[in-house]
């Protein structure tokens, strides 16, 4: 998986006169150090959390009281961007610190600065009171890229369905379980959002239940975890449906085998019988008791299969040829999601 480009850049912006946004970006480790001591310089009571980012390379949230009253809220977040659905998925890491007055970025994402500078973001940035509303609105703008890997995700899954709708293939198993790494891919990615759901709720209490950026980041959360709830059960649904198919069809080469072993029995009985190395057998000195036996054969093998038949055991076993109507791709129902 490729990582994200990352340029040098230290950006403060002000917003409604009562929040900055300082987003910085290091990508080395020289320019990283040098940050990190400027940061330090200009924001002392951050020291904790400076002094982590070296060590951190997983997903990390914190929640401290650092006056005992008031909260700040900082960690990493490791995201996937992905941002058209035949796009390559790039992993980039990002710190972030936020109190009531500050939000400070570090190594966040080209594309993502892109569709924060939008009108409609920058807007809903200039409605923000506080640092934290403006935190809930930049996690809201990384889960679009959740969104459109979902939506790929979907295309792949449809194509899918239609490959074991049509015919269900040894390898379409090996195809579900790349779907269902996939989908695990994107539920590990997708923790963070849940786990800061849970860290604001600790740090602001009952300040937030009515805050509007958070209960839409809430709401869009809770949109990706159904989701991947319904790719779970559809994905299981799907092995079900394979491990079903594959008992089936192994049930009737069975009784297939079954039936030919049974009808060919008086062949290879007659065969063991006039093979042996004896030189009084029945017929073995007549010029017509090869035509006799051969009869007899034929006669005894018939005579099996009618008998199998009228005792309904052969059913449809040796018709392997598919009822099933083919499905007209026009009627299919199609999803269009949106960010």
């Amino acid at each position: 998986m490729d990582e994200v480009d990352l340029q040098i850049r230290r950006d403060r912006l002000s917003f409604s006169n009562k929040w900055q946004w300082w987003d910085w970006v290091a990508p080395d480790k020289e320019s990283m150090d040098e940050v990190l001591h400027e940061l330090t310089e200009s924001f002392p009571e951050m020291q904790y959390w400076l002094r982590k980012i070296p060590e951190v390379h997983s997903n990390y949230l914190s929640v401290r009281f650092m006056n005992g009253e008031e909260p700040v809220i900082f960690g990493s977040l490791l995201y996937a961007v992905k941002n058209e659905k035949d796009s390559e998925r790039k992993e980039n890491q990002m710190f972030f610190y936020v109190d009531q007055s500050t939000l400070v970025t570090l190594n966040m994402d080209n594309n993502t600065r892109g569709i924060m500078n939008t009108g409609e973001r920058a807007a809903m940035l200039n409605q923000c009171n506080e640092a934290r509303d403006g935190m809930f609105v930049l996690f809201r703008a990384i889960l679009h890229y959740y969104h459109v890997g979902m939506d790929h995700f979907e295309m792949n899954l449809r194509e899918l369905e239609r490959k074991m709708e049509s015919r269900n293939a040894r390898t379409l198993m090996d195809q579900i379980l790349v779907s269902r790494y996939e989908l695990l891919y994107w539920s590990n990615q997708f923790i963070p959002f849940s786990e800061l759901i849970a860290a604001s709720k600790e740090a602001y209490l009952d300040e937030i239940q009515d805050n509007r950026f958070f209960r839409q980041l809430q709401h869009r959360i809770e949109r990706i975890e159904r989701l991947f709830q319904h790719y779970e059960k559809e994905i299981d649904t799907l092995i079900s449906i394979d491990n079903a198919t594959s008992g089936v069809r192994g049930n009737e080469i069975m009784k297939t085998l079954t039936i030919v072993t049974s009808v060919f029995t008086p062949a290879t009985a007659a065969g063991a019988i006039w093979g042996m190395n004896f030189e009084n057998l029945p017929l073995i000195d007549k010029t017509w008791g090869v035509v006799l036996v051969i009869a007899l054969i034929l006669g005894s093998m018939s005579g099996m299969y009618i008998w199998m038949m009228m005792k309904g055991w052969t059913g449809d076993l040796l018709r392997m040829k598919s009822s099933q109507p083919p499905v007209d791709e026009n009627k299919r129902p199609t999803s269009v999601r949106k960010g």
